[in-house]
């Protein structure tokens, strides 16, 4: 048996600065919270918070309530600054459908589909050549 050894190899150690959240089965609709999604993606944290309190949007809230968990954990783990955050990566997949059967009149059922979703959420710190112009 031998024993190879890896030429030029340094292990990758991965410094991300970042908060993320991950909601599972949330019960919505993939495209109104997508419609919500795509409003915040790259914009500060701040003016994501003043985004989402004024939408009129149902699927708003718990958004809101994830970006906040975000940067919550991004200020407790990795000690970063609330108010140099963006929001980096905000996407909403797919999960499953619960069906559900309603009785209708004389001894029919109707089905009944709640579409259920995902939603992650990735806060990272803008960098310092992002924040000072002189930098670019």
């Amino acid at each position: 048996m031998t024993n190879f050894k890896r030429v030029g190899y340094t292990p990758r150690i991965k410094k991300s600065r970042e908060g993320k959240v991950l909601a599972q089965r949330i019960h919505m609709s993939v495209f109104k919270a997508q419609r919500v999604i795509d409003q915040i993606r790259g914009r500060s944290y701040e003016e994501t918070l003043m985004i989402l309190e004024l939408m009129p949007y149902r699927a708003s809230y718990p958004i809101l309530k994830l970006v906040y968990s975000a940067a919550a954990n991004a200020n407790h783990n990795m000690g970063l600054n609330k108010a140099d955050l963006f929001i980096s990566k905000a996407e909403v997949n797919r999960s499953t459908i619960v069906k559900k059967l309603r009785p209708r009149a004389r001894g029919r059922s109707y089905p009944i589909k709640r579409p259920m979703c995902h939603i992650t959420i990735v806060v990272k710190e803008k960098s310092k050549s992002f924040l000072d112009p002189s930098k670019i």
